[in-house]
């Protein structure tokens, strides 16, 4: 059974889940380990590294594929409705080619600052952010000072990560107070059937486009992993829970069209 309730004064839908069924409260690991492609969590972060590195060359091609072309336009409505604007300092973490990054530049302007930080050098080498920082980094390991930031996003890497909590910890710590968390996600839809045309789509339909038009032939397994890690991937009750138990408040879900969501936070003054 699944409900929703609207919070007084705000346009935000919160979804609640039943505690029979779903556990409730905070994660580490953003899902299961998944043994069609690796065998341990050692192997695991292997394998992610590894995966991405190798095919960064294809990533924002085959992302306007999968986006139809509006990825840009909704990155930016998800980053003006958790609250950014002009000359925050913006840290984006698991930057990748910078599809996020190049959105958040836009809105801050020339008096903003940004910082992307990733795991993996092959992606990073891709964006194509000038005036930004680029640093390798993990998320649950960030390489920046306390409260150095007004403004957190990740997109589309909470499934990626090893360890959720310790990674919203650290959103936390380098967050200055007030500061805004805003992490960006694709989850199933709520109905069979939609989850079903969204499998076959991002795991078959994606994956074969990939075939034809990238240069590296990994670069059809990545999509089908992508599609798998959201399959498996934590209910969002729960990283709402995780945030709150980092310490943020005003937590909430916001999203579109019911597969995009974000989950925005903020570290209390």
């Amino acid at each position: 059974m699944r409900t929703a309730r609207r919070i007084p004064g705000n346009n935000t839908r919160m979804s609640t889940i039943d505690p029979r069924k779903v556990p409730i409260g905070p994660v580490t690991r953003p899902h299961a380990v998944l043994d069609t492609y690796y065998a341990d969590e050692d192997e695991r972060q292997r394998y992610v590294r590894r995966v991405f590195d190798e095919t960064a060359v294809d990533y924002d091609r085959i992302e306007r594929v999968l986006g139809l072309g509006m990825g840009p336009a909704y990155r930016r409505r998800a980053l003006l409705r958790a609250g950014l604007k002009p000359g925050d300092r913006v840290l984006d973490v698991a930057v990748g080619t910078g599809l996020v990054a190049r959105e958040a530049m836009a809105v801050i302007g020339p008096a903003g600052q940004l910082t992307g930080v990733d795991p993996s050098a092959g992606m990073m080498a891709q964006a194509d952010l000038p005036g930004a920082t680029l640093v390798e980094g993990k998320a649950e390991s960030l390489p920046c000072g306390d409260g150095q930031f007004d403004f957190v996003s990740m997109g589309y890497a909470l499934r990626h990560l090893d360890d959720v909590s310790q990674a919203f910890n650290e959103f936390y710590r380098v967050l200055e107070p007030g500061g805004t968390a805003l992490v960006i996600e694709i989850v199933k839809p709520a109905s069979p059937v939609g989850t079903m045309l969204l499998k076959g789509y991002m795991r078959h339909v994606v994956p074969l486009i990939a075939r034809v038009v990238s240069r590296q032939g990994g670069t059809p397994d990545l999509w089908r992993y992508y599609w798998d890690t959201i399959e498996a991937c934590v209910p969002p009750q729960r990283v709402l829970d995780t945030l709150l138990a980092a310490g943020f408040d005003a937590v909430r879900r916001d999203g579109e069209l019911g597969i995009f969501v974000e989950y925005v936070a903020r570290k209390p003054l």
